[in-house]
Parts: C-alpha cells; structure tokens; sequence
C-alpha cells in the first residue's frame, strides 16, 4: 500500500459486518416489512470516540440514504433500516472520527479534575467554526454565534450538542469497501402453507379426466383448511414415445395417461396446456378464482422434455445425443426415465436455449403466476439459476422459487444462495427427538440468512417409512411437527386421507402412483385428518410466533419419545409451545419443563388449542398424556 493513500481514510477498521454471506457474494433473504438489522465491528487505536452510520439504497434508485449505528463500549455498532420495497437492496458502512464529541468528553474530564482547560477551549471554538461552513440556514446561525461567544457554559448546552451532530466532519471517512446486497421477498415466501394436487385428479368420477373446473371447485374446501398456495404439477401435454404405464411400467397401455414431467407433445411444449385440462383462459381462470379466496398457484417447472417436444425438431443442438445417433434420455444409474430427456445447458446453443427457458417463466408470470416449484434444480449448472432467477427477479421481483433438490447438503445450500426463495429439505426423514432438534438448530443457525426450508410431510416421490407403518397417529404427528417446526410446510394430496400404502417392501414410491396414472379420491373417507389440517392452519395463522422459523428453541421433556419446544414473535407479546408423542404406537406421559419464570408465564394462563389437553402441575413442574390415537400432540399459547 503506498503512503499517500494510506493516508486518504482515517485509521478505522470496519469488520465483521453482519448479514452478510460469503463475504457479500450472496444475499441475505428478508421480508417486505422487516427491519435488517446491521452490526459490525468498527474501531481505531486509542480512545477516540467514533460516529458511524448504516448506508442503504432501495432496488432501483441511486440515492443513498443511511442511519446511525450505535457503538458500544466493545466496538460493536448496531442499527438498523426498514426494508419497505421488494427486489434487491444494498447496504454499506461508512464511519469517522467523532472529533466534536471526543473533545468534549477529554474537555469535561479535565475541567472535572481541576485541570486548566484554555487550549480546549480554543479548539472547540475551532470545531463549532469548522461546523458552521458546514451547515446551512438556522443551524450555520446558531454555530457561528456559538462560535463568537465559545465559554464552558456552551459545553453543557444540549442544542449545541445536537447541531454539531448534524454537521460532523466526514471527509476522511472510512468505508466498508463494498455494498453489500439484500433480497427482499413477499411474506409468503416466508410463511405459507402449501397443498399439492393433480389437476387430472379432480374430477368425481373413477378414470375420468379432470380438468380446471375441476380444481376451481376444490377451491373455496382447500381455502377453507387454511392453505395459502396451490401448487400444480406440470399441466403441459404429455410425449407418447416411450410413456410410463401404471407404477412406472415400461410398457403404457391406450389408457395410460403417463407422467406430467415427460413434457411435450405435438399440442406442444412448455408453454402449452394439456389439451383434457382446459384451454388457457381456463388456467387463467383457475389462477383467479385462486387468487380471489386468499390464495395463490405455483406452478411445476421442469427444465426437461419428453422425446416427442417440438424443441426437438426446431432446436437439436439444445440436446444431447449418444454415439449411435440416439438421444439421450434421463438417467440416475440404476433408475432409468426413458420418457424424459434433458437439455444441454452448455452445449452450442446454450445461450438461446437459456433464454428460451427464462421465457417460459416470463409467459406464466404473465398467466398471473407468481410462484414456481422448480423440479431437480441440483441437476442443471449452478450458474444458470443465478442468472435465470436475478433476470426474472429484476421484471418481476415478486417471484417466488422453491428448489425441489433432495441432495447433498453443499448443494442444497448453494442453491438457496444464488436465489431460491425457499427449499425443500430432509425433515421428511427426520423422526427421532435427536434428528429433528439437531437438524432445527442447524437450520436455524447455519444457513437462517438465506435457506427458508419448507417442510413437506410427503411428496409424489417419497412416502416414508414411519407414514407407512405408523398408521393415522403417524400422520398426524408430521403434520404438526411439519407446521410448527417451520413457518413454510406442504402436504401432498392424499396425506389428509393417511394413504400409505408403498410399492414395495423397500420402497417410498406410492402402490398406484398418481404419477402414472388418474387418482379420484372420496376427501370425505372415514379416519381423514381434515380437521387436524383446518386446526393447524388456524392456530398458525392467529400466532405471530409461528411466523418465523429461526425463532425456534427446544425445552426439556424427559422423555426421548417426546419432544418440547416453543417459539415466541419478536415482540415477545405471543408464545406457542409445542409437545409431541414421536411414538405413533404407544402412550407417553412426559414432565415438560415450561420457562414459566423466563417469561413470566402464569401456569393457568396456557391454553392447549390443538386437541385441549390438560396440564398437571406439581412443584412448578407440567406433566402431560399424550395418546398417539386420542391426542399425539399439544399446542399451548400465551399471549401477553
């Protein structure tokens, strides 16, 4: 570093900025409404007293505006911004020495101690003179003739005090060295609850098709169990060549309709509508009549195609083909998807094939979609995410992204850096008190500033062992578990029905899967869980507490069958305590360590909402009965 330009910035540190990931490469994920709260450690040698502030700038504009940071007596500078807008907004920090207010600290030591303080007193009238050709109206006034007439007395005047504030000289301030970026998103990226249905499912009748009209009648029951998003599979037409029969069957019959992720048919491609489900004013319907009862679509978005897409044809070199000539197929040796192919993202027409694919988004945002559950994201190239999605973010910064990526960890979390909203996760195996604690507090305090995990208690693909054989208390106790360890969960339909029968012995696939094949269900059946759903998604919406994720802690429950934990808002005005029989086969009955003291909790003032049952206290200590048939769960709220 040469002399001279060591010499251009005061000798401040700026360190150990927080949010920030991976040295502001990636951004923190907030919420229309949220306050970002800024800190970092700002000193210099000595005992200089320093001023700092907090710069920000809205998506969009060029004006900076900023805040203060407080410094406390360990160098550690706090403040915070309100974060208004969506879209992407940058932060920084800029600090200097406070000259004014170090001065007057040593100057009221000295005068304390009896020491002569002539000199001082010249320098701050120095300072006040400094100010003054600084500010401007009123305030140059009051400096100038606080200037003019500089005696002790001035040192204790409050309105002097605060002018010079106002004007600080900051020409050799010190700057963190970078802006640093922020992804605002809609609440709902944050807390929703997700319902995943089969458009071809919906019809009342045994084999017959549905369609949209189909669903359009299931909207005003799913908006009243409570859910906030409807998410569709692909709803495109489906290729014939090599189409999969009932249970994944290499051989389909006339009947079979095949799987909605083999995309593409002669009616077309990803932005056509399978031609039984309705036309597109019809989705376009659907989507508003969504939207009218507080609820929204997501739509399927799978980057693949059956072998019968136009793009084919019209585009080859977005393919891949093998040494025979053949195109190549999906594949995750040993499992085989002989009715998809994938595109090649960077082969030689990767940059029309990207663009392409960033128009399909576009199209349906124009449909009025606004969230998408985007299919194995983990199996195309990283960086076209974080292009696709900044691009789609930067017309429509609305958008939601979920990653359906059940990979490796390292993956999983890259992905939610470069810009998905929200991810699925592994909850889905995790069944002990010790998988789910341990897994909370790392998603909790791990990868909180950028992965919203969105817990699924099952999907088209994965059918747990525990759903299998648990019975109806199995899924009732995910259910909870799912809605209240996350502020964003889903169920696939049939799980309010507890359908639990496997393909196989080893296997998580579904016996019939609906992948393959038209599944009519009665949602009136006898031992459905509709009413846990409706409660559950009730007490989440009327607990703030339930809103955020990261606000999770785990109490003692004596038992390692039962698990214990509760979350508060940040205003600490509503707690919600949790406790779960893990066991879906026998009876527990736990001593449940309530922070009664902690937060001043009086024991009669909690109310369990979920299923009513009750405490019994001895010695300050709750004790509970929790029957996997009759109640497997308790949700006790407090609200101050």
């Amino acid at each position: 570093m040469e002399t001279t330009a060591a010499l251009v910035r005061e000798p401040i540190v700026i360190t150990n900025v927080q949010p920030v990931i991976d040295g502001g490469r990636f951004a923190p994920k907030r919420e229309v409404g949220d306050w970002l709260l800024v800190s970092a450690d700002i000193f210099r040698e000595g005992h200089t007293i320093l001023a700092a502030v907090v710069r920000y700038r809205r998506p969009g504009e060029e004006r900076w505006q900023e805040t203060a940071l407080r410094i406390d007596a360990n160098d550690r500078a706090t403040g915070a911004f309100e974060l208004d807008r969506l879209g992407l907004w940058e932060y920084s920090i800029e600090a200097w020495t406070d000259r004014w207010s170090s001065w007057l600290a040593d100057t009221r030591k000295k005068a304390e101690a009896g020491q002569p303080i002539d000199l001082e007193l010249i320098e701050g009238r120095q300072l006040v003179s400094a100010a003054a050709a600084r500010a401007d109206g009123g305030d140059r006034a009051l400096l100038q003739g606080a200037a003019a007439d500089f005696n002790f007395g001035a040192l204790d005047a409050s309105q002097l005090d605060r002018v010079m504030q106002l004007y600080p000289d900051r020409s050799r301030a010190a700057e963190y060295p970078r802006a640093l970026p922020v992804t605002v998103d809609r609440v709902r990226a944050r807390f929703a609850a997700w319902y995943e249905l089969f458009p071809r499912s919906q019809s009342s009748l045994a084999g017959v098709h549905g369609t949209f009209a189909d669903v359009e009648r299931r909207v005003p029951d799913l908006a009243a169990l409570g859910f906030d998003v409807i998410y569709l599979p692909p709803i495109h037409p489906i290729g014939y060549a090599f189409r999969k029969g009932r249970n994944n069957a290499l051989a389909a019959g006339t009947s079979d309709v095949g799987s909605p992720w083999a995309i593409g048919a002669a009616e077309g491609g990803h932005t056509a509508i399978h031609p039984r489900l309705g036309t597109l004013a019809d989705f376009r319907r659907l989507v508003q009549t969504v939207r009218e009862h507080g609820m929204e679509v997501a739509l399927d978005y799978a980057p693949q195609s059956s072998p019968d897409h136009p793009w084919i044809a019209e585009h080859p070199e977005w393919f891949s083909f093998r040494a025979d000539g053949s195109i190549r197929y999906a594949e995750n040796p040993p499992k085989k998807y002989q009715d998809i192919v994938n595109f090649n993202f960077d082969g030689p027409g990767a940059q029309a094939l990207w663009e392409a694919l960033r128009d399909i988004f576009l199209f349906w945002i124009d449909q009025g979609v606004r969230t998408f559950r985007v299919d194995n994201p983990h199996t195309k190239p990283l960086p076209f995410w974080e292009w696709v999605i900044a691009d789609v973010k930067t017309r429509h910064p609305e958008t939601i992204f979920l990653a359906e990526a059940f990979t490796r960890p390292t993956v999983m979390r890259q992905l939610a850096k470069i810009g998905f909203s929200q991810s699925y996760t592994y909850f889905t195996w995790r069944n002990t008190k010790q998988e789910l604690t341990d897994y909370m507090l790392e998603l909790a305090t791990e990868t909180n500033e950028y992965l919203r995990p969105n817990f699924f208690t099952n999907t088209p693909d994965i059918l747990t062992r525990y759903l299998q054989t648990g019975g109806r208390p199995a899924f009732r106790i995910r259910l909870v578990l799912a809605a209240t360890l996350s502020s964003l969960y889903g169920i696939y339909s049939g799980f309010e029905l507890c359908e639990n029968v496997a393909a196989g012995k080893d296997s998580e696939e579904y016996h019939n899967s609906e992948k393959y094949e038209i599944c009519v269900r009665d949602w009136e059946a006898p031992g459905n869980i509709r009413e846990d759903v409706r409660a559950i998604n009730t007490i989440r919406r009327e607990n703030e507490a339930l809103h955020e994720f990261e606000n999770i802690r785990f109490y003692e429950s004596h038992d390692d069958s039962v698990i214990f934990y509760g979350k508060a808002n940040f205003a600490g005005t509503n707690h919600v305590f949790v406790v779960v029989n893990l066991d879906p086969g026998s009876s527990k009955t736990a001593a449940l360590d309530f922070p009664t003291g902690e937060f001043g909790i009086e024991p009669g003032a909690l109310v369990d909402v979920f299923a009513q049952t009750p405490l019994h206290w001895e010695n300050g200590r709750a004790r509970i009965e929790l029957d996997p048939q009759r109640n497997p769960a308790a949700i006790f709220v407090y609200n101050r």
